[in-house]
């Protein structure tokens, strides 16, 4: 079995060492060789050819922000990075996602973790979903993408991938809508791209699971108002929902939605653990499926595993909804949107491109 080449680059030799005899341990890994600096890593990248590269995010001579986007300028490859909890931290991790990075690791303690055994298992077992990822599909978002201005006829020229099979109810006529969104590995490039494709004054809320832990989801939320028309934050228990907002799940809890008088309201929970997620797909969408009086347009997009596919089937039960799928050809990982489209759930399939004018023929 050919094993998984990886490249690892941190600045701290105690670092490299310790990473290096994490992934030696597994007999599907491969160690090649490491780098000090962001420079130093791409010399070693084009002579080792690895299938993986760690990288740390706060490096001298050149960080890992500067050396991630060379690398997906001149050669993309399935980078994971390395990443603090601090403040700074956690916003170079999420621009680090937007520029291309597949996934990351927070470190237990700071630059030099000592402790950093309690993430063994997580580099390893990400090292591995990354050599997997489909690299073809990579694309770098534009820093600020066209508003859509246009008549509503141009929607209509977004084609289905699919036969549209609009659930049993879906004859109902409401004005009142709500737009739902799923996706995990490799989300948060594809959330900027679909987000990016709403209008200002779009006439629906919008609510965002990405799986994620606590601490990065509000870096991602303002990282993405300030690239996007429509408002992007994290939501807050309680909040009462407006229509051309974003509210995204905070990492490490559930978000549910629930109806209050004539209002819909998050309600922000650590209830348990769903199927390794939380927050949770399923969780959110079996929340909405319980809200009568409104049609529903859920997307389920990049991301390991099979979130979002129970949550679906509860959700279509509920009539009025219309379920669109990211395609094979555009998700970094092809899981989320897979399962959901097995399970017969999925009414429309589309490219990333394609997703927000897709979303916006059913909401106008």
């Amino acid at each position: 079995m050919k094993k998984v080449k990886v490249l690892i680059v941190d600045d701290s030799a105690f670092m490299r060492k310790l990473i290096s005899e994490f992934l030696k341990e597994d007999h599907q890994i491969e160690v090649v060789g490491t780098a000090r600096n962001g420079e130093d890593a791409l010399v070693k990248i084009k002579q080792l050819n690895p299938d993986v590269v760690t990288m740390d995010v706060e490096m001298p001579t050149m960080d890992g922000l500067e050396a991630l986007k060379k690398i997906m300028k001149l050669n993309p490859l399935p980078v994971i990075m390395l990443s603090s909890t601090t403040n700074e931290g956690t916003d170079n991790t999420i621009v680090a996602m937007q520029y291309g990075a597949i996934d990351f690791i927070t470190k237990p303690s700071g630059g030099i973790s000592l402790d950093l055994h309690k993430v063994k298992d997580e580099i390893v077992s990400k090292v591995l979903l990354a050599s997997k990822v489909n690299m073809k599909n990579f694309q770098i978002p534009t820093e600020k993408a066209k508003t859509i201005t246009s008549s509503l006829a141009e929607y209509s020229k977004i084609e289905p991938r699919f036969n549209s099979r609009l659930s049993s109810n879906s004859s109902v006529k409401t004005n009142k809508k709500i737009l739902c969104i799923g996706t995990s590995t490799g989300g948060p490039r594809a959330l900027q791209k679909v987000l990016q494709g709403l209008p200002k004054n779009i006439n629906v809320p919008i609510i965002v699971v990405q799986h994620m832990p606590a601490g990065f989801t509000k870096s991602l939320a303002l990282r993405l108002n300030s690239l996007c028309d429509i408002c992007v934050k994290e939501g807050e228990n309680g909040e009462i929902i407006q229509n051309g907002t974003a509210y995204i799940a905070p990492g490490g809890s559930h978000l549910k939605v629930k109806k209050v008088g004539t209002s819909l309201v998050l309600q922000i929970d650590q209830s348990e653990v769903k199927n390794g997620h939380r927050p949770s797909v399923d969780v959110m969408l079996e929340s909405v499926s319980d809200i009568s009086g409104y049609m529903k347009i859920a997307i389920i997009m990049t991301g390991m595993g099979s979130d979002g596919t129970e949550g679906l089937k509860k959700l279509k039960s509920s009539g009025n909804v219309i379920a669109i799928a990211e395609s094979q050809e555009t998700s970094i990982v092809f899981g989320m949107p897979k399962s959901a489209i097995a399970a017969n759930v999925i009414d429309d399939i589309a490219d990333l491109g394609d997703i927000a004018p897709t979303a916006l023929k059913y909401i106008y």
